[in-house]
């Protein structure tokens, strides 16, 4: 089974080439889905994570009170280190579970969707990573576009990876700077070029690209 990593910072787009890819017929593990199931109820994930940055990031029924663990997570570096090393481990048990399921099934290839690359549970489950970049005031406007403010934007931004170190770590780089149709030329070009490569084929991909 070809396992494809697809990795970059908040705003770049990763998440719709992982939609991109899912629409291609591409199974998608998301990282961040399986921490949010972790941490949107009372688990010992949500335990430790109120113990070690404290009680009132946990609401009365257990749960994670993801904008207040936003504001201090994106804003203080040590705090996002602190709570990834906590959710880690919870995270990559699932992915394993997912990924051995999915082998069973003899599934031909998946996407494993993380914004933080780290070693144990992606990159040396990715056969290959493609990461996703965009200049930083497209990626700005992106993410006024969520409502959220400039300065905000700016910290989580300034807290996560550069892109010359996601770069480091991937087999491909995808610029995404225009619009989606474009982003979409350049992922099916990519998917074409190596699931062609080890005889994987995409129905989902328009014939009109397809050789």
């Amino acid at each position: 089974m070809f396992v494809l990593g697809i990795t970059g910072g908040i705003g770049t787009g990763k998440s719709v080439v992982a939609s991109i890819c899912r629409a291609a017929g591409i199974p998608v593990i998301d990282a961040d889905a399986i921490a949010h199931e972790l941490t949107d109820r009372a688990s010992d994930t949500t335990a430790r994570i109120g113990k070690v940055l404290g009680a009132d990031l946990i609401d009365e029924s257990g749960a994670l009170l993801r904008n207040k663990m936003a504001d201090l997570a994106f804003t203080d570096k040590r705090a996002l280190d602190t709570l990834s090393a906590i959710i880690h481990e919870d995270v990559i048990a699932a992915v394993d579970s997912r990924l051995e399921e999915m082998e069973k099934k003899k599934v031909k290839a998946v996407i494993l969707d993380a914004p933080i690359p780290i070693e144990r549970g992606f990159i040396d489950n990715a056969d290959q990573i493609w990461t996703i970049r965009a200049d930083d005031d497209i990626r700005l406007e992106r993410l006024r576009k969520r409502g959220m403010s400039d300065s905000d934007a700016l910290r989580r931004m300034r807290v996560q990876m550069s892109p010359e170190q996601y770069k480091e770590l991937a087999h491909f780089e995808i610029t995404n700077n225009g619009t989606f149709l474009e982003l979409e030329d350049k992922v099916h070009e990519l998917l074409r070029q190596e699931f062609g490569l080890r005889g994987i084929s995409l129905p989902g991909i328009p014939a009109n690209i397809v050789d």
